[in-house]
């Protein structure tokens, strides 16, 4: 693995070198272009709607939409013993009003994971004229975002446009400087390179 293999290299600037391009393989970034809505995956979450609204701002789309949020076992009990439900989708609309987009789509979404999201935007596009649509997700998991997306819509007529979230605390140059970002990292490489040997091509 391309961490373990910096581990036991002494050179200080070829370590470097492979820890950066280890954090650099986990993100992609289709760019920007015109496109009919922007949608905010789940895992995004604040640093979305920031990307979101500046997108919006620069007129890549005048619409956004965010994945509907459903309870787990422990929100659904809580929401049982009578403490409001601090829905994320809501959470993420209120945050876009504030910065004044209004045009708020919601996807419909009844489990949650990234082949998850991707199975629900695909068919949520399926109703709707759109051509393009750019999904902002965090830049740790764009790369694996962009994979499982193209997969599960290359037979739409739809076409997605992944973009990473800058305001992520991910940075894919010094992620090994912080206990978060090792953990972030290590977690999405496993990740990617499981979905490269199940789906090698994708």
């Amino acid at each position: 693995m391309v961490v373990a293999a910096a581990v036991v290299v002494g050179t200080p600037a070829i370590r470097q070198s492979i820890l950066q391009a280890a954090g650099r393989a986990l993100v992609v970034d289709d760019g920007v272009e015109p496109a009919d809505i922007v949608v905010v995956a789940a895992d995004a979450a604040g640093a979305g709607v920031l990307e979101a609204v500046d997108l919006v701002q620069r007129g890549a789309a005048t619409r956004v939409a965010v994945f509907a949020d459903p309870p787990d076992a422990a929100n659904r009990e809580f929401i049982r013993r009578g403490v409001p439900y601090d829905d994320a989708a809501a959470r993420s609309a209120g945050q876009f009003r504030s910065l004044g987009v209004t045009a708020i789509e919601h996807i419909p979404r009844s489990v949650a994971g990234t082949e998850a999201e991707a199975r629900a935007l695909r068919d949520w596009c399926k109703a709707q004229p759109f051509r393009a649509v750019i999904v902002v997700t965090m830049p740790d998991h764009s790369r694996r975002w962009r994979r499982i997306a193209h997969r599960t819509m290359h037979r739409q007529h739809t076409r997605v446009l992944i973009r990473p979230a800058h305001y992520s605390p991910f940075d894919p140059d010094r992620w090994w400087e912080s206990r978060d970002g090792v953990r972030t990292a290590v977690m999405e490489l496993e990740k990617l390179l499981v979905d490269v040997v199940r789906h090698p091509i994708s």
